[in-house]
């Protein structure tokens, strides 16, 4: 008998959001992101009041968080809530018998989503409600060079995740330092969390697919290390046309559209590593994030005034 294996069009068709889809996409990472304001903020005044609280305490908090948002499912996968050195582990699952205690003297990654009859989210902050290091503040800022590298992209169609990769690590590169985790991954509209047949990384498959408009991917460079940190930056951004001064080869280009809104961590960025353009990218990112989710916070003090400072210009 011969068998044939290929991939189900069906795959291929599903990646390409419907404008209805992509539009339901925007709205709930909106809904999403003033969710997830109101938990930071919510946790770091708890933390510096001097509460404890464990990491389960804390993702039972932002699922109550994101129940209260409408059109609200469940969550897009178990939310990882890690502290100091469970940071470093990527997949981390906090247990309550087993979980730490949060401690705001240490990074605090949150990687986390919702699932909306309008859409699938799933982002990941990095925080220190204290005052990190020096060393902690440079390896941030080049997982956030990464990432930035990823949003500002620009390619001819027919390029795959895998030859955009790079872009992801070069500011890590740059300081000897890595990840050994893909750089995004696909995203369902109210379907799986981590959707092919796309994505950007270093292994083989990601080059086997173009990424084409409407196509939703993550971008989430990160930088662990073990015993003692995690960093991760993570947003939902979606392939689209692009307009070039020119169109080299008739091909056209391809760029991205952020859609996860919500503030990156002013406290943990060494200004001195960033260019121009990337302070200017961060101010313009702050800016969209307080003008689009103050209106869904307005009724929260403590949300309003942690959004305002957490999008101070740099």
């Amino acid at each position: 008998t011969n068998v044939l294996e290929e991939r189900s069009f069906i795959t291929d068709r599903k990646a390409i959001k419907t404008p209805e889809e992509l539009s339901g996409m925007r709205a709930c990472h909106l809904r999403d992101g003033a969710a997830l304001i109101h938990y930071f903020a919510w946790l770091e005044q708890k933390l510096l009041s001097g509460e404890k609280l464990d990491e389960v305490d804390a993702a039972d908090r932002l699922e109550q968080f994101r129940a209260a948002q409408e059109h609200f499912v469940g969550l897009s996968f178990a939310t990882i809530s890690s502290s100091g050195s469970n940071g470093a582990i990527i997949h981390y699952k906090p247990e309550k018998e087993t979980c730490k205690v949060i401690d705001p003297t240490q990074i605090y990654l949150c990687d986390s989503g919702g699932q909306y009859f309008d859409g699938t989210t799933d982002v990941t902050r990095t925080f220190h409600f204290g005052t990190p290091t020096d060393y902690e503040k440079r390896c941030f800022t080049r997982v956030l060079q990464g990432h930035i590298a990823i949003d500002e992209a620009i390619f001819p169609k027919g390029t795959t995740g895998y030859l955009l990769d790079p872009f992801a690590r070069q500011a890590l590169w740059k300081d000897g330092l890595n990840f050994l985790h893909g750089t995004g991954h696909g995203v369902g509209s109210f379907l799986n969390v981590h959707e092919g047949p796309h994505g950007i990384g270093i292994r083989p498959h990601f080059n086997d697919t173009a990424l084409a408009a409407g196509m939703t991917v993550t971008d989430e460079p990160g930088y662990y290390e073990d015993g003692k940190f995690g960093i991760r930056i993570e947003n939902v951004i979606l392939v689209k046309d692009v307009d070039t001064p020119n169109n080299f080869g008739g091909r056209g280009y391809l760029g991205f559209e952020h859609i996860t809104i919500v503030p990156i961590g002013l406290n943990l960025i060494n200004v001195e590593l960033l260019s121009p353009s990337e302070i200017k990218w961060i101010n313009e990112y702050h800016q969209e994030c307080l003008a689009k989710l103050m209106p869904l916070i307005a009724d929260d003090p403590l949300a309003v005034d942690w959004l305002k400072k957490e999008t101070v210009p740099i």
